[in-house]
């Protein structure tokens, strides 16, 4: 047997003995090199996954009662756009956001439409979002560049989320009212969700009424102090329908009999009655 032979026959022998006496080596280059290659697949060859959702934002979850936002927090949310990850791809983007005061105070209800960037968890239809599963009614975290808030997903959908309402004219009533209240409210005043004017003053229409008390002998007897009204309200009002009910500010119900509040440019409605919806 020739020399080259005798090296030939040898040098997978060697290169095993180099493998063993150097293994801990290649595990390392291996496992960086298993990890490159995943970042690159999803980086650069993977294709995102986008879904929608909607989010009443607050504290989170949705049994959690904490303080509304403010006006100053509402305008930063909507001045935020993009939400991007370390290489700069947008992982969420906002579409939409809408609000509506809380009973005539400061605080807002504020509900943001957004898309999202998404791994797809199994084949049950679950997803994570910055490594979290989000479903409805979880909360979700998002930092933009101007802005984090929280909140609790409200509605998600693999198709974009497309708000459906429609008009309604909704009838109102209020007993009991003093004289500058009737006066105070102004026929063509209105409300913008921040998307569209939902409520619109159509006509106002008022009669006289008193209060009436039992005295000590058993008998009404008419309060003449002071002079009431009971206002009757016309209003045009943006709604959307589900399951049979009528919402407004995806969350109120407006039906006959119950009560409803609401504000305008320049008036807080609070305690009105809805007499009839057409």
């Amino acid at each position: 047997m020739s020399i080259k032979r005798k090296k030939a026959r040898n040098i997978p022998s060697l290169i095993w003995q180099f493998v063993v006496a150097h293994y801990l080596v290649f595990v390392i280059v291996g496992c960086v090199g298993f990890v490159g290659l995943v970042s690159i697949y999803k980086l650069y060859i993977k294709k995102p996954t986008y879904i929608y959702v909607k989010v009443k934002v607050g504290q989170g979850y949705w049994w959690a009662s904490t303080q509304k936002p403010s006006m100053w927090y509402l305008k930063a949310i909507q001045n935020a756009q993009e939400e991007v990850d370390l290489t700069g791809k947008p992982t969420a983007k906002v579409l939409r956001v809408a609000y509506y005061p809380w009973y005539g105070s400061n605080q807002y209800d504020i509900y943001v439409t957004l898309r999202l960037s998404v791994s797809k968890v199994g084949a049950q239809g679950s997803y994570t979002y910055n490594r979290e599963t989000i479903g409805i009614g979880g909360p979700i975290d998002l930092e933009f560049k101007n802005v984090q808030f929280s909140g609790t997903i409200i509605a998600l959908s693999e198709k974009p989320i497309v708000p459906t309402t429609e008009s309604k004219t909704v009838y109102l009533t209020k007993k009991y009212t003093y004289p500058w209240e009737y006066d105070a409210i102004k026929i063509g005043d209105y409300f913008n969700d921040g998307n569209g004017n939902v409520i619109e003053i159509l006509e106002k229409a008022k009669g006289e009424t008193n209060e009436v008390v039992l005295n000590d002998m058993g008998r009404l007897l008419s309060a003449e102090t002071e002079t009431y009204r009971y206002i009757l309200l016309k209003i045009k009002m943006r709604v959307r329908q589900e399951d049979g009910q009528i919402l407004y500010g995806d969350e109120i119900i407006v039906s006959p009999g119950r009560n409803l509040g609401f504000i305008t440019n320049e008036f807080t409605f609070n305690d009105y009655v809805v007499s009839k919806i057409e």
